[in-house]
């Protein structure tokens, strides 16, 4: 079992290297995990940096007093991996967050498709968002990740059309793709942008601005996949064939 993973704004310790992990993590730590003496735990910044760290012991219910000896950057990999997610229907949008985290997506964009039914307006929508955010917190220490998603604000389908000229590949999962997503040619740096229409699919004016833009449509499967999920297997298929998973 890989050493559990907790989540911190400064890697700033004592004396010896003693750190205290406190606050919701240090709560969870002590009170949930029960960590004790001599077991092994990883601290980051969600960014890339992080420590392996022996615990010392727990003060209190919410104190987890660690030993850290130094600190490690680890690079963003390459290709960079950027899913546009349109919006699902109730907790599907969090269960897509949590597996393409748990996959290895590095950023995934909410996208306001014309034909979801589900819009992010006002408070509702920041709320929202703010459970996709916590929701690749939560999944990046659970897959021990040190690097977690970035989830962006949401995007209109302008803005989803400018990222994709921006980027090295550009793809939209389309039933009128004639080119399955496992043959095409992919870069071996620079970002790959894949873009997850709603259950009512991408519209024709969408996916020819999309067009416009770079992107080409492209099919996934013989099968019918949920928007929750279609983006986690075509993510796992791409970090499959770009070296990521090897």
């Amino acid at each position: 079992m890989t050493a559990p993973v907790f989540v911190v704004d400064h890697f700033d310790a004592g004396g010896g290297g003693r750190y205290v992990l406190d606050g919701p993590e240090g709560r969870h730590a002590v009170s949930v995990k029960r960590l004790r003496a001599g077991e092994d735990v990883v601290l980051t910044d969600g960014a890339g940096r992080w420590a392996d760290c022996v615990v010392l012991g727990a003060e209190g219910k919410d104190r987890l007093i660690v030993r850290l000896d130094s600190v490690t950057e680890e690079p963003a990999e390459e290709p960079r991996l950027t899913v546009v997610q349109a919006l699902p229907k109730g907790d599907r949008g969090e269960v897509a967050v949590e597996t393409m985290t748990e996959v290895g997506v590095d950023a995934i964009v909410p996208w306001a498709a014309a034909r979801c039914i589900t819009q992010w307006k006002g408070e509702r929508g920041a709320k929202s968002l703010a459970k996709w955010r916590a929701t690749a917190r939560e999944a990046g220490k659970q897959s021990r990740r040190v690097r977690f998603p970035r989830v962006a604000d949401a995007a209109t389908s302008k803005r989803v059309a400018s990222l994709l000229a921006e980027a090295e590949f550009a793809a939209v999962l389309h039933e009128s793709g004639t080119e399955p997503l496992a043959s095409a040619e992919l870069p071996a740096s620079g970002d790959i942008v894949l873009v997850v229409g709603p259950e009512g699919g991408v519209s024709p004016e969408e996916l020819a601005l999309f067009e416009e833009a770079g992107a080409r449509a492209y099919r996934l499967g013989p099968s019918v996949l949920r928007t929750s999920t279609a983006g986690t297997a075509a993510a796992a298929l791409l970090l499959g064939r770009t070296g990521r998973w090897s």
